[in-house]
């Protein structure tokens, strides 16, 4: 299905060495702000109490943060939990205290407030939890790239496949970048979307690299150079590109401004990664193939010759 047929090829290698700088040079700020900021983990990741409390009317999520913060327990976040009645209270590990006697003393802080707040839940996560969940989704992380290069090795060639990754891993450090930057916080949720990002980004890689192996077995593109045949390979995927991912995106937006803060993170994550995965595996991936030295011959096997009989 094509909305729309673009008949003459768009130079896009022509622009490869300026969008390669200019993901080189977003690729450096992630990581800066990686470094100097670091990621606002989660409990899930740091350890630590989160209590679920329900308002018989709309919560004063301002006054809620203002009286938690009286009793210096440490760093709490506080925000609306799926309704304006619902709140999700998520409070650090601190020495001394245990998870009861903090879920008590902030329960009694805000039940001087208004009588009718009630507890819905309390959950502990423990540092070395947290710890082990840091571990394993490094794991994974590492495990889904080790995977995505073996594909693309096998599919296509070794130059598809470290272009292919080393433009996925632009998307991934971006993310992690703007989370870092913005300091929102980084959970499962988000863990899990960052990983959803790196199959995303690499189907449209494969995409475009088997049109342009498709490009270089058709007669008409014989006498055209590589970068030509790049140009008209990305240049006929577009309509897809744009009905794919439109659709995808307009749907992720929906889970970012009605989702609530349970999908919030993992929604953001999705949007970042969607768009800068178009970005990469058109002007990223592509550019990386090519100064790699991709070739005809690369990509078409040569026919075996049949052995003459000697009479």
């Amino acid at each position: 299905m094509e909305l729309f047929r673009i008949k003459r090829d768009i130079p896009f290698m022509s622009y490869g060495k300026l969008t390669t700088a200019i993901s080189l040079v977003t690729f450096i700020l992630a990581v800066f702000f990686l470094f100097s900021k670091g990621l606002n983990l989660s409990v899930e990741f740091t350890g630590g109490t989160v209590m679920e409390v329900q308002y018989a009317q709309s919560a004063n999520l301002k006054d809620i943060r203002q009286r938690v913060d009286s009793l210096k327990l440490g760093e709490a976040q506080v925000q609306s939990l799926g309704s304006s009645r619902d709140v999700l209270i998520r409070l650090p590990v601190k020495k001394d205290v245990s998870s009861a006697q903090m879920s008590n003393q902030v329960l009694s802080t805000l039940q001087a407030g208004d009588t009718q707040v009630e507890l819905r839940k309390v959950e502990f996560v423990g540092p070395s939890v947290g710890a082990e969940l840091v571990s394993n989704g490094l794991i994974a992380l590492t495990m889904v790239c080790l995977g995505i290069i073996a594909y693309l090795a096998l599919r296509f060639e070794w130059r598809f496949a470290v272009s292919a990754i080393i433009a996925n891993m632009h998307d991934v450090i971006i993310i992690l970048g703007c989370f870092a930057l913005f300091q929102w916080e980084f959970s499962l949720t988000v863990l899990a979307g960052v990983l959803a990002v790196l199959g995303y980004s690499v189907n449209e890689s494969v995409v475009v690299f088997d049109r342009i192996r498709e490009n270089f077995r058709k007669p008409a593109m014989r006498h055209k150079s590589t970068a030509e045949v790049i140009d008209n390979a990305i240049t006929s995927t577009m309509s897809r590109t744009i009905i794919t991912h439109g659709s995808t995106e307009t749907m992720v937006l929906s889970m970012l401004l009605f989702g609530g803060p349970a999908l919030h993170g993992f929604a953001m994550a999705l949007t970042i990664g969607i768009v800068f995965g178009i970005y990469s595996s058109v002007l990223v991936a592509s550019p990386l193939a090519l100064w790699l030295g991709i070739k005809r011959e690369h990509m078409i096997k040569p026919p075996k010759q049949k052995q003459e009989a000697v009479v």
